[in-house]
C-alpha cells in the first residue's frame, strides 16, 4: 500500500477508507501540509459529511428570501431596499476547554460573517447551555462563557438583546455555546465569496497570523474524553478591538467597488476560506505564504495554513482598486497583504520559502469530499410515563417551577451584556425576543431563539416542531411578522445510528413547522460529536428567528400589562403534563411523550394575535411554553410589579389547566374598553379563548384560596443563579 505510516492521517483524523480515497486522488505521497489541509476540509466541522445529504431537504425558499444556506449567512428582504443578513454558530468544543475565549472568539466569528456581507451588525443573541447547576464544573464554565461573550460583543459594541440558557446533565461533559448575529445592509451592497476573474489579487486583511487555534476544526469534530484539556492550545484567542477596526475597515471598502469576493477566515482558516471562494467560482487559487503576515517567526506552511487566528479575512479584488483598497486599511491600521491571485488551474498551490508546499486539485477537497449516509435505525416507542404526586401543593409548586434552573430568570447572565448600546434597542431584557429599531425609518426587527432539549431527546421530531413553532411565537408575542430561521443543529456522535435517526427525524421536523408556517431556513450550522466518554449530550436543534415591524407606533401602548386589564388565554385549556417542567422538577426526570404540534392551529393562533397586537387591541402578550401558563403569567406580572387574580379554574384540573405545556397558546391582558373588539375577532377566526381572570395592583391570587405576594414570586424567581454563582465553595 502507498503512503505513510497510519500513524500522521490517524493524528490528523482521516480514517483508513479516507486514506484510500485521498492516495487515489492523488496518485502519489502527499506533503504535511497538503495532509493537514485535506484534514481540515474533510473534517466534519468544515465538509457536512455526516449531515449534507439531509440538509438539502430543509425548506430555504420564499418570497422574503434573497440568500439560502450556502453563503456566509442568511439574506432576507424587509422592504425599502434593506435587507436582513443574520447567521448562528456554535462554538461548543472550544468554550468547553477554555470557556471565556472560546465563548468570545463564537462571537467574534459570527459577527465576521455577517459583514463579510456587507452588513452591519445591529445585535447579538446566544443559546448557551451547561451541565446540572451542582455539577463541579458548572459555575466555572458559566461564568467564564457570559464574560466571554459580554466581554467581546461590549467591547466591539454591538448590543446583545436576547438568548436563552439551558441546565441538565447531559451537557455535564460538553457545555455548548450558539452565538447569532444580525446585521442590516441595502440590497445593492451584499458581498458574496464567489471568486472570480483569473489574475486578479487575493488579498489577506486583518490580524496577524500565529500559531493558535491550529486543528480546530478538526478538534471540533470530535468527541471529548478524560483528556480533552490537551487540546486548550487549539482555541484560539480574540480580540474585540481589532475585530472593530478589521469592521470599519471592510464597510468603508466595500463602499468603493472594490471586492470581488470576501471570505471570513473561519474555522481551518486560511485553508478553508481560500479553498470555498476558489470552489464557488470554480477558478484556481494560488497562495504565497511569504506574505502572510505573522506574529512569530518561522512558522511553516502547515501552521500558516490551518491557523485559525481571528479577526482576518480573505478577499479578491478589482486590480485597479489595490492602492485604494490598501489606504483604507492603512487609515484603520490593520494588516494588508497581497498574498495570491486566481488562477485557471481549478487547484489550490501553496508556495513558502521559493517551495511548492500544496498542490491539490480544489474539487477533491469540495464535491469529492467523503459524504456518509450514516445508518438510521427504527425506533420502537415504548410510552414511558413518570406519575406525577396527587399531593402536590399549588403554591409550593410555583415557587419551586419558578425557582428551578431552567425556568429561573437569567439576570445574573444578561446584566453581563450590554444591550443598549447603539441607542435602538426598544425592550428591556428577559423579553420573549428582542427588539431593535432601524434607524431613520418606521421599523424594528424581532428576534429570538429557541429550543425545548427534553422534548427533543423524548421525540427528535415532535421537538423540532415544538422549536421552530416557539421561536414563531416569541417573535409573534412582540408585536413582529416572524419572516425566518436559522438553526444550530447539536448532536453528539453520528456514528451511532440512534442519533442519526434522530438527526434525520429533527431535519423533517424543522422542514415540516418552517412550511406550514412560511418560515425558511437560510442558514444555519451543524455540531457534531457533542459527547464526552460516550456520554451524549441530549439533541439541541436551536432555531434562531428573524421578524419585522413594519411601524414601531404599535408598541407605543404595547408591553405592560395595567391594573384592571383582563387576562386571556389564547389556544386550548392546558392538560399536558408528560414531558414538563412539572415533570422534570418533581420527579427528576423526564417521560417521553412531549406535547403534540399542531402546525396549522399554530399559525391559525399566531396570525389572529399578530393581528390583535398591531390593531393595538392587547396591551401585552407572552407565549405559553416551558412550565405552562402559570410561569407566562407569573413572569408578566413580575416584570411589571403587578399581580394577577385568576378564578373559575375547576380545582380538579388546577394542575394540569396551570402547568400544562400544550402549544400554540398565549397569555394576553386587555384593557376593559377593547375587550368587545377582542371577542369579536376571535371568535371570527374561530380560535379558542378563555377569560381567566383579571390583572390586580401586587399579588397573584388563584380561586380565592391560593395567594401568593409579588415579592415571594420575585424572589424565587430571581435567587436560584445568584445564590450558586456567589457561593465560595
Amino acid at each position: 500500500m502507498i503512503g505513510k505510516s497510519m500513524d500522521i492521517y490517524e493524528s490528523h483524523s482521516i480514517n483508513r477508507e479516507e486514506k484510500e480515497l485521498l492516495l487515489n486522488y492523488m496518485g502519489r505521497d502527499p506533503s504535511h501540509t497538503e495532509i493537514g489541509i485535506f484534514s481540515v476540509m474533510w473534517s466534519e466541522h468544515c465538509s457536512y459529511k455526516s449531515s449534507r445529504h439531509w440538509l438539502k431537504k430543509l425548506h430555504t425558499k420564499g418570497k422574503q428570501v434573497i440568500q439560502g444556506p450556502g453563503e456566509n449567512a442568511g439574506v432576507i428582504d424587509i422592504g425599502d431596499n434593506q435587507a436582513i443578513i443574520f447567521k448562528m454558530e456554535s462554538h461548543n468544543h472550544p468554550s468547553f476547554i477554555e470557556p471565556y475565549q472560546g465563548a468570545a472568539t463564537g462571537v467574534g466569528g459570527i459577527m465576521r460573517d455577517i459583514f463579510t456581507m456587507g452588513a452591519r451588525p445591529i445585535a447579538l443573541l446566544n443559546s448557551i447551555r451547561f451541565g446540572e447547576l451542582a455539577h463541579s464544573k458548572t459555575k466555572f464554565l458559566l461564568s467564564g462563557v457570559v464574560s466571554g461573550i459580554g466581554g467581546y460583543g461590549n467591547c466591539v459594541g454591538i448590543p446583545t438583546v436576547a438568548g436563552e440558557t439551558g441546565f441538565d446533565s447531559s451537557y455535564n461533559g460538553n457545555n455548548l455555546v450558539n452565538a447569532m448575529c444580525v446585521g442590516l445592509t441595502t440590497r445593492d451592497k451584499i458581498f458574496y465569496s464567489k471568486a472570480s476573474g483569473i489574475g486578479n489579487p487575493v488579498v489577506y486583511v486583518g490580524a496577524k497570523t500565529g500559531r493558535d487555534g491550529i486543528h480546530g476544526a478538526t478538534m471540533a469534530s470530535g468527541e471529548f474524553d478524560d483528556e480533552s484539556d490537551k487540546n486548550r492550545p487549539t482555541v484560539q484567542v480574540g480580540d474585540p478591538y481589532a475585530e472593530k477596526l478589521l469592521l470599519e475597515a471592510c464597510l468603508e471598502l466595500m463602499q468603493k467597488d472594490a471586492i470581488i469576493s470576501i471570505q471570513d477566515m473561519g474555522a481551518a482558516g486560511l485553508t478553508s476560506s481560500s479553498v470555498e471562494m476558489a470552489d464557488k467560482g470554480r477558478v484556481g487559487i494560488e497562495l504565497n505564504l511569504d506574505n502572510i503576515p505573522t506574529r512569530q517567526e518561522n512558522l511553516t506552511a502547515y501552521e500558516m495554513m490551518l491557523s485559525e487566528s481571528q479577526e482576518r479575512m480573505l478577499m479578491v479584488l478589482k486590480p485597479e482598486k489595490t492602492d485604494i483598497a490598501k489606504e483604507v486599511f492603512k487609515k484603520w491600521d490593520v494588516d494588508f497583504a497581497i498574498v495570491g491571485k486566481i488562477t485557471e488551474t481549478n487547484n489550490i498551490v501553496v508556495l513558502h520559502n521559493g517551495m511548492i508546499e500544496a498542490d491539490i486539485p480544489i474539487k477533491f477537497l469540495t464535491d469529492n469530499a467523503p459524504i456518509y449516509k450514516r445508518e438510521t435505525i427504527s425506533k420502537n416507542k415504548q410510552d414511558q410515563k413518570n406519575q406525577l404526586s396527587s399531593d402536590i401543593k399549588i403554591k409550593e409548586a410555583i415557587l419551586r417551577v419558578l425557582n428551578s434552573a431552567n425556568i429561573c430568570s437569567k439576570k445574573w447572565i444578561w446584566e453581563q451584556y450590554d444591550r443598549t448600546i447603539m441607542a435602538n434597542t426598544l425592550n428591556e431584557a428577559g423579553e420573549d425576543a428582542g427588539i431593535v429599531r432601524i434607524e431613520n425609518t418606521e421599523k424594528a426587527i424581532a428576534m429570538s431563539c429557541d429550543v425545548t432539549p427534553r422534548y427533543c431527546d423524548a421525540d427528535a421530531k415532535k421537538g423540532a416542531m415544538q422549536a421552530v413553532s416557539e421561536c414563531w411565537r416569541n417573535i409573534i408575542s412582540m408585536g413582529a411578522k416572524p419572516l425566518a430561521i436559522t438553526n444550530c443543529l447539536n448532536f453528539g456522535n453520528p456514528e451511532k445510528p440512534e442519533i442519526m435517526t434522530d438527526f434525520v427525524e429533527t431535519i423533517n421536523g424543522i422542514r415540516d413547522a418552517s412550511i406550514v408556517l412560511d418560515f425558511p431556513v437560510v442558514s444555519g450550522n451543524v455540531s457534531l460529536y457533542n459527547e464526552t466518554n460516550g456520554h451524549p449530550i441530549k439533541n439541541t436543534p436551536t432555531i434562531g428567528g428573524v421578524g419585522l415591524i413594519k411601524n414601531i407606533g404599535i408598541l407605543e401602548d404595547f408591553g405592560s400589562a395595567n391594573v384592571g386589564d383582563s387576562i386571556y388565554m389564547i389556544g386550548k385549556k392546558g392538560s399536558h403534563l408528560d414531558c414538563s417542567t412539572l415533570e422534570e422538577v418533581y420527579n427528576n426526570t423526564s417521560s417521553n411523550n412531549p406535547p403534540e404540534v399542531d402546525l396549522n392551529q399554530e399559525k391559525i393562533n399566531g396570525n389572529c394575535v399578530l393581528e390583535l397586537i398591531q390593531e393595538k387591541i392587547i396591551s401585552s402578550c407572552h407565549d405559553i411554553s416551558d412550565g405552562g401558563m402559570i410561569v407566562a403569567l407569573c413572569e408578566l406580572i413580575i416584570k411589571d410589579e403587578i399581580g394577577a387574580t385568576l378564578n373559575k379554574i375547576a380545582e380538579d384540573q388546577l394542575i394540569r389547566q396551570l402547568f400544562g405545556e400544550d402549544q400554540s397558546r398565549y397569555i394576553i391582558t386587555i384593557k376593559p374598553r377593547f375587550v368587545s373588539a377582542f371577542e369579536n375577532k376571535i371568535k371570527k377566526n374561530g380560535i379558542d379563548y378563555e377569560l381567566i381572570g383579571n390583572i390586580t395592583s401586587s399579588q397573584l391570587k388563584i380561586n380565592d384560596g391560593i395567594i401568593i405576594s409579588n415579592s415571594e414570586l420575585k424572589n424565587s424567581y430571581e435567587s436560584l443563579i445568584p445564590s450558586i454563582m456567589s457561593n465560595k465553595e
